[in-house]
């Protein structure tokens, strides 16, 4: 290939030194012009394509479509997001929101026991504002069936003694001084019925709740698709399942503990 250049250029630099000797050497009457523009190897015109420039060319338009199919191929690359960390943690915060709920629940429902989060979810309306019992009085439990109620503002006595009196948990504070005393009455069975089928309820709400979560879960895992390694997934889904048992049996636990509780009397 390179003979053939090197041979290629040299007799157009032979040709053209041709034309330069001959044209100053030429009589440029109209009749000689026409002599001179007859000879085929001093025809003045624009010069044809040389193969060194041919290769050259052919050469650059190879490279450029070699580039862009790299170009392609580089674009058609994958990237792996690993998303355990996220759902799990996002899981997670749900049923631990499920479990707490439950257990503000739970305190309200009134046992043979003195308990000070019986009250807290009890409405007090004074000066025209309501707003719950615990940010109006602090309530302490004196013995397991007294409670003292001691308001933050003294004024407030008898606002809260009608809203306890109101309340469907069947007390009967009396004013003592500056607080109130509330005796708790033993349950009746009626009444340890009435709350072992509220606490049955609240606990199959909260599992349900937990399931929620837990389907969330394996739904996001499904959406992520081929852009997450399936080993992975089925190792997530695992841990997700592990998770939703835990806090299920923590659940059942808490309402057990209830209603052993109540039935205590």
């Amino acid at each position: 290939m390179a003979m053939c250049l090197r041979r290629a250029l040299s007799r157009r630099s032979i040709l053209l030194h041709r034309c330069c000797v001959n044209l100053q050497s030429c009589d440029f009457s109209p009749v000689a012009r026409s002599g001179v523009l007859s000879d085929p190897d001093l025809r003045i015109g624009p010069p044809s394509l040389a193969p060194a420039e041919f290769i050259r060319l052919d050469a650059r338009g190879f490279a450029k479509g070699r580039k862009s199919k790299d170009d392609s191929a580089s674009g058609s690359v994958d990237v792996v997001t690993d998303i355990g960390p996220s759902v799990k943690e996002a899981a997670k915060s749900q049923m631990d929101a499920a479990i707490v709920a439950l257990s503000r629940e739970l305190v309200k429902l009134r046992t043979g026991r003195a308990s000070a989060g019986i009250l807290d979810h009890i409405i007090v309306e004074t000066s025209g504002v309501k707003m719950p019992l615990n940010r109006l009085a602090v309530v302490s439990v004196v013995d397991p069936k007294t409670l003292s109620v001691n308001p933050y503002d003294p004024n407030t006595v008898k606002e809260l003694e009608k809203a306890i009196v109101s309340s469907p948990l069947g007390l009967n504070p009396q004013v003592d001084g500056q607080r109130l005393i509330a005796n708790i009455p033993p349950l009746t069975k009626e009444h340890m019925q009435a709350m072992t089928k509220v606490v049955a309820k609240s606990c199959e709400d909260v599992k349900q709740s937990i399931r929620r979560a837990r389907q969330k879960a394996l739904d996001t895992i499904k959406k992520a698709g081929s852009s997450f390694p399936k080993d992975d997934a089925k190792k997530l889904e695992k841990e997700v399942d592990d998770l939703t048992k835990k806090f299920v049996k923590s659940a059942e636990e808490m309402c057990k503990a209830k209603e052993k509780e109540i039935n205590s009397g």
